[in-house]
């Protein structure tokens, strides 16, 4: 029998553990849901348009990427037309759309969320981390406890469907903030958003992106990555998207272990596209087939 990979990430059933993870993927994410992914967070929207930083914003440094797109997006009014487009071309694939929400203030939080609630979407990824807007939005809300709780708070106030808090990296102690948002109303956690970084190119002697500094992310973070969903899983009875450097079925299973209900990434899918992902999915089945694990259920948490 084959192993079953269909998932349970709180209450919604995925026809697949893996998630493409928010990123600009603009008219591609149609095609990638043909890609045998269970789930699709598009980038960010909030409350108003945003140009996002000038080119380049995106930069493949051989171990990752290292990006600062700068939050570019239409705003939430504007979205929703788009939104609701993809939803009914995810569905065609079994894949469910993830919309995810960005904002400068507590107050914009819930105006983005109701805004996109016109979407019904099954699940809101909200935003507190994004790490290269911080000159202009100031220190991310995901690194505070109380702001963080303060804009889960407002989000889930406007949204009936479940929410997942994305959580930062670069903070001295997680447990307190995850905290903090779950009591707030999150259902569930993702971690983990990018690690804020700097890439130069020494023959122009200058940094590679347009921002200067941006979010790095790729194999690089897994490390990291796996470090918050274990620590999380031990701490709290909440389902986790672990995101961070899944390239390799290998990689998806030891982000499960260490206590994932799913599965982001992004750089396999940017890199490769629709054949990167059906690898990693081979690869995990693969595993499981040789390891007699018929479900991840078997495995989910089995390093603690």
């Amino acid at each position: 029998m084959l192993p079953d990979l269909a998932t349970r990430l709180g209450p919604l059933t995925l026809a697949s553990p893996l998630i493409l993870a928010a990123s600009p993927w603009g008219n591609e994410a149609v095609k990638l849901a043909a890609s045998g992914v269970g789930a699709i967070a598009m980038n960010s929207v909030g409350p108003a348009p945003r140009a996002g930083h000038p080119e380049p914003t995106i930069h493949d440094w051989g171990e990752g990427l290292i990006n600062a797109v700068g939050l570019a997006n239409p705003g939430a009014e504007a979205a929703v037309e788009t939104l609701l487009k993809l939803k009914a071309d995810f569905a065609r694939n079994n894949v469910t759309l993830i919309v995810s929400i960005f904002a400068d203030t507590v107050e914009n939080y819930g105006v983005v969320a109701r805004v996109i609630s016109a979407c019904e979407p099954a699940l809101v990824e909200v935003n507190l981390s994004c790490p290269n807007v911080r000159a202009e939005f100031g220190i991310p809300f995901a690194t505070d406890a109380a702001t963080a709780a303060e804009a889960t708070a407002a989000a889930r106030e406007a949204l009936a469907c479940p929410i997942s808090v994305k959580l930062a990296p670069n903070v001295p102690d997680l447990a307190p903030i995850a905290g903090a948002v779950i009591k707030a109303g999150a259902d569930m956690l993702t971690v983990s958003n990018t690690m804020p970084g700097m890439v130069i190119d020494i023959q122009t002697r200058r940094p590679v992106l347009s921002n200067k500094s941006g979010g790095v992310s790729g194999q690089a973070l897994r490390p990291i990555a796996i470090r918050m969903v274990y620590e999380l899983y031990e701490a709290f009875d909440a389902p986790i998207i672990g995101t961070g450097g899944v390239l390799r079925g290998e990689d998806a299973i030891e982000m499960v272990m260490a206590g994932a209900s799913a599965v982001g990434l992004a750089t396999v899918a940017h890199r490769h596209g629709i054949a990167g992902i059906r690898r990693v999915l081979n690869e995990m089945d693969s595993w499981m087939s040789a390891q007699g694990v018929k479900s991840l259920d078997e495995i989910r948490g089995a390093a603690h």
